[in-house]
């Protein structure tokens, strides 16, 4: 909004003084991104990569800079649902460069939001999408076999939580997948003791891993833990942990399953004076698809390691503070610039209808994520060396991959169900 570029007449009418701040406000309205990006989504879902990639490029150009990092976050994982792993990492890449880069706050722009809505600003992410860019980053590292390279990603993720817990003072815990996702991989080089470490964890932030406690079970054992072998082994001594067979090797599936929530606009009482503040708050879109993984004559339900939609609400919740307090802060600048336009056209009738109309632009900043799952969903089997065909069932379809393992290594395959 750049105010100072249009002149105050020393007198103007009511209706006239109304008019100009009606056009100081327009001037800066950030167009609806969600809105835009609605074929995307449409074809998105129906799994044609190619329309939604052609609709987000469209919406992009018709779209404005502020948006920028939402288009980047949505192209990257719709290139990662339709499998092109580098051409998706090629594009998060570009979306994490921005993002930092964002995280440096124009004080011209926050005085803007003030003024206006927080949709005046560039669109930054929250945390946990920002920590999601290095999730599906690693993913798909995993998949085109660049194991050090996913890593780097996982361990990306860690340390960022870490440091958000620990030097912020953030009520977030890690991920769980990430943590799966490390052990996964550390399993598959061979290094036994960190990759118990990190299912360890993955089972401390979610102890409801059912069969998928195997591994860890195993590890333990074979890294000679003794006393958290046996700890385990009491918990859950029907689940089947031998040694892997010479010849015999993993397969290890990740599913990404549902339509992560969406902010709508909630109220919140804004304390003293009886104001109430608008924020978003996450809703979910419909129910996470149950979803049924069959390899050979075998088949598992894909247990669930993270809810992603879970982990948006804390993150979420945790800024609303921030929220009430800047709006807050809002409303004592609206009233200044109400009187000052006020004072300037000489019109008390000005001054009200001004104060109505900034609080009338006041709404939420809506934009999130949308193209990300509501929950990571996990299944693993145990198999002969050589190619196999997985089926992925969800929602009533079905997803074919074919894999090729070695002796002794792991597997991975990513599939996106909604």
């Amino acid at each position: 909004m750049k105010s100072s570029s249009l002149p105050i007449p020393a007198r103007l009418s009511g209706w006239g003084g109304l008019a100009l701040v009606s056009l100081l406000l327009l001037s800066g309205c950030a167009g609806d991104y969600s809105a835009r990006t609605r074929d995307v989504r449409a074809a998105y879902q129906s799994g044609d990569y190619p329309r939604a990639l052609e609709a987000l490029e469209a919406a992009a150009k018709a779209g404005m800079e502020k948006d920028r990092l939402l288009v980047l976050m949505d192209k990257g994982m719709v290139l990662h649902a339709a499998g092109k792993w580098a051409e998706s990492n090629a594009v998060l890449e570009q979306a994490e460069r921005l993002s930092e880069m964002l995280d440096g706050v124009s004080v011209s722009e926050e005085a803007g939001a003030l003024l206006t809505n927080e949709r005046q600003r560039a669109y930054r992410g929250e945390d946990f999408e920002k920590l999601m860019i290095s999730v599906l980053q690693a993913l798909n590292y995993a998949e085109l076999g660049e194991s050090e390279s996913a890593m780097v990603e996982v361990r990306q993720v860690n340390e960022r939580l870490e440091k958000m817990v620990a030097e912020e003072k953030k009520p977030y815990q890690q991920l769980a997948i990430a943590r799966y996702l490390g052990g996964v991989i550390r399993e598959d080089q061979r290094d036994w003791d960190s990759a118990y470490i990190d299912y360890a964890k993955a089972y401390e932030l979610e102890p409801e891993l059912g069969a998928l406690v195997e591994p860890l079970l195993r590890l333990a054992k074979q890294a000679g833990r003794d006393a958290a072998y046996a700890e385990l082994l009491a918990k859950y001594p029907d689940v089947p942990h031998a040694p892997l067979a010479p010849g015999e090797a993993q397969v290890v599936v990740v599913v990404e399953a549902g339509l992560s929530p969406e902010k709508q606009r909630a109220s919140r009482d804004g304390g003293e004076g009886g104001n109430v503040i608008e924020v978003p708050e996450y809703r979910d879109r419909g129910s996470t698809p149950s979803v049924r993984v069959s390899l050979g004559d075998t088949t598992q339900p894909a247990v669930t390691v993270t809810s992603l939609a879970d982990v948006a609400r804390v993150h979420l919740d945790h800024r609303i503070g921030g929220m009430l307090a800047k709006q807050l802060a809002a409303a004592v600048v609206k009233a200044g610039v109400s009187a000052g336009v006020g004072a300037i056209t000489k019109s008390e009738e000005v001054a009200v209808l001004t104060f109505l109309l900034l609080n009338a632009g006041n709404a939420p900043d809506l934009r999130s994520w949308l193209s990300l799952p509501a929950a990571f969903k996990v299944a693993r089997f145990r198999v002969p060396s050589g190619s196999h065909t997985v089926r992925v069932e969800a929602g009533g379809r079905t997803t074919e991959r074919t894999v090729d393992v070695k002796p002794g290594r792991v597997g991975l395959i990513v599939v996106r169900r909604y």
